[in-house]
């Protein structure tokens, strides 16, 4: 069965289909011994060969996918390399059992939470791509006045520099004053889109955590610079979304589940009007 290079590509591991597509713009990648076109079809009888190296494909049961959640620390940038020689979020992630970890999106350096990693590079595309508007929920402490008209124009959409943003719903969750507490929902993955949004308003972010990605939820018990792997309910739930068949999981028993109750913002608070 042939299918599109970069998306076996990103089957095997080496990346998300988008990094793939960019190798081979790049020239990186040969299909028996030519130059590799984006959109060519594959089968897996065929050499490809990536910055010199053959990759060796194997059927796609072969190995079950990995995903994991790591609780990012402020300070830590989301690269695997970091030329200023920052720490990176991938120092404290277990080895994989097969390829390598793709980070599904980032976080900057002064955002903490939530950051999925998976050895399946196909879900790590689906889970970024703005088609599939798979929920960001982020907890944000804010510097200055709130008020109902400013939540409804950002929830209604703001203009910012790459075209109009908006937050699918907005949770008052607790402070007062000058430092309050919201819950928030992006269905894209901008560079700095809750900051640049609050920030269009006039208001400040002097905090940002991300604590939930699609189905999957931060944990309270689980520790700043830890990771665990998804369970296999998790796994099902997270394929699911990205639109793909759940494959074979390898996961931990469901009595080791640390439990933390959902922070969705309920029906009162400010929403997208359809």
């Amino acid at each position: 069965m042939e299918e599109r290079l970069q998306k076996v590509l990103a089957k095997a591991g080496l990346g998300s289909r988008r990094q793939m597509e960019a190798w081979i713009r790049e020239g990186r990648v040969e299909v028996d011994g030519q130059r590799a076109e984006l959109g060519q079809k594959v089968s897996e009888t065929q050499r490809i060969v990536v910055d010199g190296r053959r990759v060796h494909l194997k059927p796609a049961n072969s190995d079950a996918p990995e995903v994991i959640v790591y609780h990012k620390p402020l300070g830590e940038v989301s690269s695997r390399d970091d030329p200023e020689g920052r720490p990176t979020v991938f120092h404290n992630l277990p080895k994989p059992r097969q390829g390598r970890w793709i980070s599904v999106g980032r976080l900057d350096i002064n955002t903490s939470g939530l950051l999925l990693f998976t050895t399946d590079g196909e879900l790590a595309h689906r889970l970024m791509h703005p088609s599939q508007e798979i929920e960001r929920e982020y907890a944000v402490r804010l510097l200055g006045d709130v008020d109902m008209p400013m939540l409804e124009r950002l929830v209604d959409g703001v203009e910012l520099e790459e075209g109009v943003a908006r937050f699918a719903a907005i949770e008052e969750s607790g402070g007062s004053g000058a430092n309050r507490w919201f819950h928030v929902i992006l269905k894209e993955g901008r560079n700095r889109e809750v900051r640049r949004l609050w920030e269009s308003q006039g208001v400040k972010v002097s905090r940002l955590t991300r604590v939930r990605y699609g189905p999957v939820i931060l944990e309270r018990k689980l520790r700043q610079g830890k990771s665990r792997p998804l369970l296999a309910d998790e796994m099902k739930a997270l394929y699911e979304a990205a639109g793909l068949d759940t494959p074979v999981i390898v996961a931990p028993a469901p009595e080791k589940r640390i439990q933390r109750s959902s922070r969705k913002p309920r029906q009162h608070a400010a929403r997208k009007r359809h």
